[in-house]
């Protein structure tokens, strides 16, 4: 079964680049978004496996988005990985009570890296 995964990122070039990576890995991307109302009215229709958030959106917050998806959605909080160009440790307690399974760094996404967040594996 091909892994359903949703993009959010401010960055049009971010976008495309993690889109064309993680395709080429092997999963679907089956939709992007770039705001938080964005994501919100286009995620559930996507039916994604996993919605990849930027912590940073612009004038939004990832970490807003997160607990919005938890509240006005039917996606469970452990199909929501944060993402950004900053090291978690940097992000603090935000990322901690954040209705996240776990974050993620830029530089180390991949298929691979979202598939063991997915099933639980520690170290990603």
């Amino acid at each position: 079964m091909v892994l359903r995964c949703f993009l959010v990122d401010d960055s049009p070039h971010y976008l495309a680049a993690a889109q064309a990576l993680l395709e080429r890995e092997g999963l679907a991307v089956v939709g992007v978004a770039s705001s938080t109302e964005e994501a919100l009215r286009r995620v559930e229709d996507a039916e994604p496996d996993v919605v990849l958030v930027d912590v940073g959106l612009g004038g939004d917050s990832g970490f807003d988005l997160a607990r919005r998806l938890q509240s006005e959605t039917s996606l469970d909080p452990s199909r929501v990985i944060l993402i950004s160009t900053n090291a978690e440790e940097d992000l603090g307690d935000l990322v901690q009570a954040a209705p996240a399974a776990a974050f993620l760094s830029k530089s180390r996404l991949s298929a691979g890296a979202i598939r063991r967040i997915l099933d639980g594996a520690e170290g990603c």
